[in-house]
């Protein structure tokens, strides 16, 4: 992937990091309006719109933090087919009764749409990591949650009341347990094609 320029609206994705809620608030002002018209015209709600927006903001802050998302396009674009995607998959998923899209939105840039294909790919992978913590041993959870917030494993040993060299092999035995698991089920496999 070539490097690229940083878009101005950089400072939307940055203020999701810091919580600001002057920046969240603009966010739903100026781009909610055109997510809840897109989402009313085709077979939803506003509380299906509140929900896919929410959604799409959680999204975009794991993918933020944990992978240093740097908008190439304008936000607003960006966003707005997130939640489309999004929306699109809900309406798939309950596919059950007809569906009519009616869609008027011009193409735009390859950038928006690499872009959207990491947020999904992030989305998609974050949600299997979650699904196969879930299932490891409530002190391989312990552990391993203490491990990402605090600095070092001694910290970790100490708040667990245990000794460095239990919680560095609890770590990395969980870890490959982890690691195991994800790579056993069948979501990973077919992400990996």
């Amino acid at each position: 992937m070539t490097e690229k320029n940083t878009h101005s609206d950089q400072f939307y994705i940055e203020g999701l990091l810091q919580n600001d809620s002057a920046v969240i608030q603009s966010i739903y002002k100026k781009f909610a309006p055109k997510v809840k018209n897109y989402i009313r015209t085709n077979s939803g709600d506003d509380d299906a719109a509140a929900d896919v927006i929410q959604e799409v903001l959680i999204a975009i802050y794991n993918q933020a933090k944990t992978k240093g998302l740097q908008l190439t396009c304008p936000f607003d674009a960006y966003f707005f087919l997130l939640c489309k995607r999004r929306w699109l998959n809900e309406l798939k998923k309950s596919s059950n009764k007809g569906v009519t899209i009616k869609d008027d939105t011009l193409s735009i840039s390859e950038s928006v749409h690499e872009l959207i294909l990491q947020a999904e790919a992030f989305d998609e992978k974050q949600s299997l990591f979650d699904e196969m913590f879930q299932k490891l041993g409530e002190k391989c959870q312990e552990v391993l949650k203490l491990s990402f917030v605090l600095k070092t494993m001694e910290e970790v040993a100490q708040r667990l009341n245990v000794t460095y060299g239990y919680v560095r092999k609890k770590k990395s035995l969980c870890t490959g347990q982890l690691t195991e698991m994800i790579q056993q089920s069948n979501r990973y496999k077919s992400l990996k094609k």
